[in-house]
Order: structure tokens, then C-alpha cells, then sequence
């Protein structure tokens, strides 16, 4: 893919992706998921869905990578597999307590990209205070407090976005 990673665009100092360009990422991998678990004859639970997978062409559309870990599961039945895999901080909670991963937990690591989409940081940091290492725990927090806006948003895209998309973004996300 001409423009390689997302994670190597949004963690690169070199490379500032725009908001359009970030949002219209988020919709297209939202768009590949729903393809994924239902337009299809099976549903396919990725289990890697991370920004070091979504691979972005020369117009930076959206392309996700890595199937090695994906499974097939007939529509209707359960969607649980097991043989836990998956990447530091984007797994979610109920993955690592029973290994089962499932259609819920490709969405969690959606909600994860997401966040790393609108915030520009990685889901777990281990270079900043404790209360904001956990990229998830530490936006739920400001949005509890109604702070999204003032203390999420990436930094190298500020002032050029849109409120409202951007606030839409993270709440997904979440």
C-alpha cells in the first residue's frame, strides 16, 4: 500500500494526516468491519484489528491488513473462538478473562483505533502520568467530566477539525 500504516502515519513526527483524512480512515474501516462480521456468506472475526494493520493506498483509503489470526463464523451461531491472540492494548476485557474472542471484540479494538485516530496516541503509554497511561480509561474520563474537546483531540491537527465529528469519533470509541 503506497501510504503503508495508519500507526505509521499518526505516531510519525514526519507525517500529519489531516481530519479529513483521519475521519475518512475511521469510516472506512468501520465500513470493512460491518463487511466482515455481516456481508458476507460468514462472519469473520479478525482478532488483530490494530493501526499497524490498516494499511492506507495512494488516496488513503481504507485497507485492513493481517488476517493471520482471523476465523470464519457461520451467521447466527456462536461467534466465539478461542486461542488467545491479539495485541497489547487493544484487546478487550472480556477477551482476556475468557480468550473467547468474538464480533464484540473486533468492535472494542475498533473503538481502540478510533480513539488513536482522534486522540494521536498509542492505548497504552508508558510515557505519561499513570492516570492518562490507558489511552480508553483516560478519554472515559474526560468525557465524564465533558472535557473531550479541550484535552483529547491530537495536537497536530488542532484547530483544523471538526467539533462535532471529532466529539462523534470519540464516543464511538468509547
Amino acid at each position: 500500500m503506497e501510504n503503508g500504516s495508519l500507526d505509521n502515519h499518526l505516531f510519525n513526527e514526519k507525517s500529519v494526516l489531516t481530519w479529513a483524512v483521519r475521519y475518512k480512515i475511521a469510516q472506512g474501516l468501520a465500513s470493512t468491519l460491518l463487511y466482515l462480521h455481516e456481508g458476507w456468506e460468514q462472519c469473520v472475526v479478525h482478532r488483530d484489528i490494530k493501526s499497524n494493520n490498516v494499511m492506507l493506498d495512494s488516496n488513503f483509503n481504507t485497507k485492513l491488513g493481517d488476517f493471520g489470526l482471523a476465523r470464519f463464523v457461520d451467521h447466527g451461531k456462536n461467534t466465539q473462538t478461542t486461542i488467545l491472540a491479539w495485541t497489547r492494548g487493544y484487546m478487550a476485557p472480556e477477551y482476556l478473562v475468557t480468550g473467547k474472542a468474538s464480533r464484540e471484540s473486533d468492535v472494542y479494538s475498533f473503538g481502540i483505533v478510533a480513539l488513536e485516530i482522534a486522540c494521536g496516541r498509542r492505548p497504552i503509554d508508558q510515557n505519561v502520568e499513570e492516570s492518562h497511561m490507558v489511552l480508553v480509561e483516560w478519554v472515559w474520563d474526560l468525557y465524564g467530566t465533558n472535557r473531550l474537546l479541550e484535552a483529547a483531540v491530537d495536537t497536530k491537527i488542532c484547530p483544523d477539525f471538526n467539533p462535532k465529528e471529532m466529539e462523534c469519533l470519540m464516543i464511538v470509541g468509547l
